[in-house]
């Protein structure tokens, strides 16, 4: 009785408003990053892979992603190696001489059979892009619990433990777009929601996408001479 007296009077107590993550921000990612995403992933099994995501962030709430490149790291057991900055340099150079104008908003890496969470090094890798842009996304993808009709992906940015202790006010959210994913047991035991947190993603694709979605299920070349029938 006295156990349930003290739970009941508890549970009247008012609750201390505790810091939360701020998961406002929705990362859309185009058709083809997501398939070169998943190509290159799936190229690379058993081994881990990496590279940088394209895009621009549009606005306080919104980052989006047009296309990825590959890194020539790759990676063993449940990390992958460091990002080259020479390489990295380089490919942006030769992206800007045929006028691509994006920018680097993050990075993604391969968790082949193994879920979506950041290993200690992948937070060691995610903390220097954040240094260089405190928005820097970090995606997790598997490819291979990845089947047709579900893509195993998520997106993650690290907790900064000073600015939720901070007393800043937090910023206004008129809707939430997307839906989190649940997280599982492995990504919680690696430190979800602890030192890092999880991102909303949505995907979008043009009619230049769509199309080039289409012409995969087709065999031959010829097959897009066809005529239709109305």
């Amino acid at each position: 009785m006295n156990f349930l007296r003290q739970f009941s009077q508890a549970r009247a107590q008012p609750g201390v408003d505790i810091p939360m993550c701020d998961t406002a921000e929705v990362i859309h990612i185009s058709s083809l990053a997501l398939l070169k995403m998943l190509k290159h992933g799936r190229a690379g099994v058993p081994m881990e892979v990496m590279g940088l995501m394209l895009g621009e962030f549009v606005d306080d709430y919104t980052v989006r992603v047009v296309d990825v490149f590959a890194m020539p790291q790759s990676g063993t057991g449940v990390s992958v190696e460091a990002v080259d900055p020479v390489f990295q340099t380089k490919m942006l150079d030769m992206l800007k001489q045929t006028g691509r104008h994006e920018v680097v908003v993050g990075w993604y890496h391969s968790h082949p059979g193994f879920g979506c969470w950041l290993s200690g090094v992948d937070m060691n890798t995610q903390q220097s892009f954040e240094q260089l842009n405190p928005r820097a996304v970090a995606v997790v993808i598997d490819p291979i619990q990845s089947v047709k009709g579900k893509v195993v992906i998520d997106a993650f940015r690290l907790i900064n433990m000073q600015s939720m202790m901070a007393t800043h006010e937090a910023r206004q959210t008129t809707s939430n777009l997307g839906h989190l994913h649940k997280p599982s047991i492995q990504a919680l035991i690696h430190g979800l929601n602890r030192n890092y947190y999880s991102m909303a993603i949505n995907y979008r694709k043009n009619e230049l996408e769509q199309k080039m979605l289409l012409n995969l299920h087709k065999r031959k070349w010829t097959e897009g001479l066809h005529m239709t029938k109305f």
